[in-house]
């Protein structure tokens, strides 16, 4: 089963739960956001990361995601760090989840066309082996149509029925097609406060916006990769570690309102964690389960 990321819908409504305390001042307390965990496993321990890349992507554009994907272990950036931001994932049972770039598969020819189902993207994964923990992520091109694609900014699910089972990710550029709905807050939403857009950390909309799904769906996959890990609500359609949070990125956050992030003094870009290769990157608040609230990096 395959969980679906719709960002911008998610954003746009924030669901605060309170509790009426009846006293003479009729007071209002938030209760704490809680994510259940219902007893299945979740990937815990080494995983290799392969990249899928369908469609044509610069070198840059996959030098950002892949460095993205080495900043989450790694110690040589400097604070707030994105490594900072995925050990809160330590805290979910189990403990530390450690992503590792594996293989990188180039699909420049579109083997499957330019539109594609949900059928071609389980079709590009590599099948479950049991002697290899690995996350396949597939990433499809700006040109690239994807079955649901700005009704959802990218998927999470796993392949294999019987036997072992292997967790999959897909994320699509949305630069030109949606940015408004998968490319928030680097672009103006098409609904709700039209609050003015950040600039984009590495310059490309379309990439960054990439970014703040796939850490979202990265988080998801660890924490609950078959459905049955940690979540609130339905299974079918879960709020899950990052997507309980979605929509701040920083203190003071409210629906169309981001929060307070820090910004590049040269640029002028939004960000609020440091990577590898000089990289910074905006990333989402992550439910941290110590906290029992969003956690954000500023």
């Amino acid at each position: 089963m395959a969980v679906n990321y719709t960002f911008a819908t998610i954003s746009l409504i924030l669901c605060f739960i309170f509790s009426l305390e009846l006293s003479s001042a009729a007071l209002v307390q938030q209760q704490p956001l809680v994510l259940k965990y219902h007893n299945g496993p979740l990937l815990k321990g080494r995983f290799s990361v392969n990249l899928i890349w369908y469609g044509k992507f610069t070198p840059t554009q996959r030098s950002i995601i892949v460095d993205f994907i080495q900043s989450l272990t790694s110690s040589r950036a400097s604070q707030p760090s994105v490594s900072s931001w995925w050990k809160i994932t330590e805290g979910y049972k189990g403990g530390a989840s450690t992503l590792l770039v594996g293989k990188q598969i180039l699909h420049e020819n579109y083997p499957f066309g330019k539109n594609l189902k949900n059928s071609h993207l389980i079709g590009l994964t590599s099948k479950p082996n049991n002697g290899l923990n690995s996350i396949d992520i597939i990433l499809t091109a700006q040109d690239v149509a994807v079955e649901g694609l700005c009704m959802r900014c990218g998927s999470h699910g796993s392949t294999g029925r019987v036997g072992p089972q292997k967790a999959y990710i897909w994320v699509g550029n949305a630069a030109t097609q949606c940015p408004g709905q998968c490319a928030w807050p680097f672009y103006q939403p098409m609904y709700g406060p039209q609050t003015p857009p950040l600039v984009a950390p590495n310059g490309d909309i379309g990439v960054d916006g990439m970014i703040i799904n796939l850490a979202t769906l990265l988080a998801g996959t660890v924490t609950n990769p078959f459905s049955n890990g940690y979540f609130q609500g339905s299974s079918t359609a879960p709020l899950e570690a990052v997507s309980a949070c979605t929509g701040i990125f920083g203190t003071g956050a409210y629906p169309g309102y981001p929060g307070s992030v820090l910004v590049d003094k040269v640029s002028g870009a939004s960000y609020n964690a440091n990577g590898v290769n000089g990289r910074k990157y905006l990333l989402p608040a992550m439910w941290d389960p110590k906290k029992s609230a969003c956690a954000t990096l500023v």
